[in-house]
């Protein structure tokens, strides 16, 4: 099938032998300059390529090492619409190629490498751009698009995205279970079966299929030749396909664990569904573009509207001319070469990591009450991948308690983070009755903000306060810890802190403000303590 690109013509165009094609080619040399410009952008990116190399080894972003072969694929696909389409002087290919340099400054400086990754994307583009001209450039568009898909989530977008989606398959997997007329019972992420409980982890969320569907629904949306509303739609269902065919593996997990034991939701068994459903989500995209394909007036077969082909062949008669160095890329090895110099001049830049001691340390009396300090289970550790960790149950002798679970990070910049409890609490089944913050004096009379909520399960209620603690400030707000992480990255070197939080039961003929005055004067007590094991 022939491919046109109407575009305007050029004044080499315009200069063409009447009825003949014109096709462009590069001298040898013309290619030194782009061989050079890409090798000191992976000098000055190499700590980013290499993270993106180290998270590419998790099965979430495993399909990453095939995407840069794809995108090669494409502009090969393409390759003879650019032999056909000059190559013109674009300044703003230089603009943003500066842009995604500063991102890149702004990354090291930060020592945060997602800045770092997106940079390192950013300026390719804009080194392509000041090479090609916008008329070429869109030809590879989309292969240059694909790209941005091997870079890692930020965790804390990832963190928040896995408890939502453990959260929807958790309550479409036991809607499954029950259609086969088993009694199950769910408390967040806990399906009960009677004899058995399964709990939907962070590695069942969806993630480890919905990061590479939507990549491969977005290389199928490229592929596909059809209007551009059918492409968006191929792209965007692979989310509702992840969600639905997750829950449908959380369901018959649960089915197969009812009669044939715990057994069928691990091992082998427990990998081989993974497998199935993975290509059960890949057969449901060539569903989708077979109706797709089959609706709309511009009709066509699924082979004619979904077909992997090679470039269009050249006539044999063609005018060629050389192509000339856009005077837009002159300017990027010199700026390439300035970068690298100053990369290599700056400072070095290592985290900080503060000394502190650990919370093996804290204190188990404090005042009137006594502690007793208690372990998180290893599926727990390994989720929330944090430093240190406190979990202790702390009682007054007269039947209140207090537990204390505080959780510290040496260094949030590589992907480990805190996770906050509002996005946590729900999963393991609590209902959020109230919430909001609250102002308490803590030691030498300093106030203290914390998140307050009130939470229920059944008959059971329970008070809790937390609170980030990171490098001298005491936040409420997740987004905002996520900025002074940024910047406190960029001007101290420091990502380190913490998450404390307070839970105590509220029975439910309580009095609710007299576990509040509680937990309050226990902060009161506490505050001083923690700043000894969570650095200033």
């Amino acid at each position: 099938m022939t491919t046109t690109l109407n575009l305007p013509a050029s004044a080499d165009e315009k200069d063409a032998t009447p009825g003949l094609m014109t096709i462009w080619k590069a001298k040898p040399w013309h290619w030194l300059p782009v061989v050079v410009a890409v090798g000191l952008l992976i000098f000055i990116f190499f700590d980013g390529l290499t993270s993106m190399l180290s998270a590419w080894e998790s099965e979430e972003y495993s399909h990453g090492y095939m995407l840069p072969l794809v995108a090669a694929l494409l502009i090969w696909q393409r390759s003879s619409l650019l032999a056909q389409t000059c190559f013109q002087t674009s300044w703003s290919g230089v603009l943003l190629t500066l842009f995604g340099l500063s991102v890149y400054l702004v990354g090291e400086l930060g020592t945060l490498y997602t800045l770092i990754q997106y940079g390192l994307l950013i300026t390719l583009g804009g080194i392509c751009l000041s090479f090609m001209g916008w008329r070429a450039f869109r030809i590879i568009l989309p292969a240059y698009a694909l790209l941005f898909f091997t870079v890692p989530l930020p965790s804390f977008l990832y963190n928040n995205l896995s408890s939502e989606l453990q959260l929807i398959s958790s309550q479409l997997g036991v809607f499954v279970i029950r259609l086969f007329g088993i009694t199950v019972f769910l408390e967040g992420n806990v399906i009960d079966l009677g004899t058995y409980q399964l709990q939907v982890v962070e590695a069942c969320s969806g993630l480890r299929y919905l990061f590479p569907l939507s990549a491969l629904g977005f290389i199928a949306a490229i592929l596909f030749k059809g209007a551009f509303w059918k492409k968006a739609v191929l792209f965007l269902s692979t989310l509702p396909i992840t969600v639905l065919m997750n829950s449908f593996r959380i369901g018959m997990i649960g089915v197969l664990v009812n009669y044939g034991g715990v057994g069928m939701a691990e091992g082998f068994i427990h990998d081989f569904e993974g497998w199935v459903i993975f290509m059960a989500c890949t057969a449901l995209l060539v569903l989708e573009m077979w109706v797709l394909a089959r609706i709309g007036p511009d009709r066509l077969p699924l082979r004619d509207a979904f077909s992997i082909e090679g470039p269009e062949p050249l006539p044999p008669s063609v005018r060629v001319v050389e192509r000339r160095l856009s005077w837009s890329f002159y300017p990027i090895i010199p700026v390439l070469l300035v970068v690298a110099t100053v990369s290599q001049l700056l400072p070095q830049r290592e985290e900080i990591i503060p000394e502190r001691t650990e919370f093996l340390f804290f204190p188990s009396t404090l005042a009137a009450w006594q502690g007793r300090t208690d372990r998180l289970e290893k599926q727990y550790i390994d989720a929330l991948q944090f430093d240190d960790y406190l979990l202790a149950d702390y009682g007054d002798g007269s039947g209140d308690t207090v537990n204390l679970y505080a959780a510290y990070y040496s260094s949030q910049r590589k992907g480990a983070s805190v996770h906050s409890p509002k996005s946590c609490l729900p999963g393991g089944g609590w209902r959020i009755n109230e919430f909001s913050q609250r102002e308490i004096a803590g030691a030498g009379g300093q106030p203290l903000r914390v998140n307050r909520s009130l939470i229920q399960m059944g008959d059971e209620r329970l008070l809790v306060y937390y609170w980030f603690q990171q490098r001298g400030r005491v936040m409420t707000n997740e987004y905002l810890v996520k900025w002074f992480l940024f910047w406190d990255a960029l001007t101290r070197q420091r990502t380190d802190g913490a998450l404390v939080r307070l839970t105590t039961r509220v029975p439910l003929d309580a009095d609710v403000a007299k576990k509040d005055a509680l937990l309050a004067d226990f902060i009161h007590l506490i505050d001083a303590p923690l700043r000894r094991f969570i650095p200033e």
